[in-house]
C-alpha cells in the first residue's frame, strides 16, 4: 500500500476536461472564443443572411440568363427626365452615394465610443440613420415610378420579361426592409448614448455591434447596384 504521501498519489483535485472547460465558457454567457456574445450572435445573425442574399442574387442571374423574352434595359429603366434629357440610373447613383456615405459616419461613430465621447457618437448615428431614411425614402420614389407610370408588377412588365418585376421587388424590398430596420436600431442606440446609458458600464460595445449590421448593409447594396443595374 503506498504512503498517503506517495508520488503515486494524486491528492490534488481533479482539473476539469476540454469539454467541461468548454461548457463553462459557452454557459458564462459573456464570451465564446474570446468574443462577447453581443459581437458573436450579430456575425452569425449576419452569416445566414449573406446565405439568403446570396440565393436572391444567384436565382435572380439564373433567371435573367434562361430568360427568352429580353430583359429591360436597366438604363432606360430607371432613368429620370430631368430638364427634357433622359438621365440614366442617375437617382441609383445618388441613392448609392448616400448609403456609401452613411458607412463612413458610421465608422467615425464607432470610433468617437470607443473614445467615450457619447455626444459626437450620437450625433453621427443621427446622421448615419439620416442617410438610410434618405435612402429609403429615394426607393420608395423609385418603386412608385416604376408601378405607377411603368406600370411594373411583381407578375407582369410591359417592357419585356416578365420575371423583370418579381425579381427587382423582392430583391431591392428585401434590402429596404434591411434599411428600415437599420434605421429604427440606429436611433435607439444612439438614444441611449446620448442618455448616457452605456457610461455607468463604460461599454460602448453595442455601437460596434451596430455598425457591423450597418456595413453588411451598405454591402449588399454594392452586390445589388452590380448585377441588377449595371448588368
Amino acid at each position: 500500500m503506498n504512503a498517503p504521501n506517495s508520488p503515486l498519489q494524486d491528492t490534488s483535485p481533479a482539473s476539469p476536461g476540454g469539454w467541461q472547460n468548454l461548457v463553462t465558457d459557452w454557459s458564462s454567457d459573456r464570451h465564446a472564443f474570446d468574443v462577447p456574445w453581443g459581437k458573436a450572435m450579430m456575425w452569425i445573425f449576419l452569416l445566414s443572411d449573406t446565405f439568403i442574399f446570396s440565393c436572391f442574387l444567384i436565382s435572380y442571374m439564373t433567371v435573367r440568363i434562361a430568360s427568352t423574352v429580353p430583359w429591360p434595359n436597366p438604363s432606360k429603366v430607371f432613368a429620370l427626365n430631368i430638364g427634357g434629357a433622359e438621365v440614366p440610373l442617375i437617382l441609383i447613383a445618388i441613392m448609392t452615394f448616400v448609403l456609401i456615405s452613411s458607412s463612413g459616419t458610421m465608422a467615425m461613430a464607432v470610433n468617437f465610443a470607443y473614445r467615450r465621447n457619447r455626444v459626437r457618437t450620437a450625433a453621427l448615428m443621427f446622421v448615419t440613420a439620416a442617410f438610410g431614411a434618405t435612402f429609403v425614402g429615394m426607393q420608395a420614389f423609385e418603386w412608385t415610378k416604376l408601378i405607377v407610370e411603368e406600370g411594373v408588377r411583381p407578375w407582369g412588365n410591359p417592357m419585356g420579361a416578365p420575371q423583370f418585376g418579381s425579381a427587382f421587388f423582392m430583391i431591392t424590398g428585401f434590402h429596404g426592409l434591411h434599411v428600415s430596420a437599420g434605421v429604427i436600431y440606429l436611433l435607439i442606440v444612439a438614444l441611449r448614448v446620448l442618455r448616457g446609458r452605456y457610461e455607468r458600464s463604460g461599454n460602448y460595445q453595442i455601437v460596434e455591434i451596430a455598425g457591423l449590421y450597418w456595413h453588411f448593409v451598405d454591402l449588399v447594396w454594392v452586390f445589388i447596384f452590380a448585377l441588377f443595374y449595371l448588368w
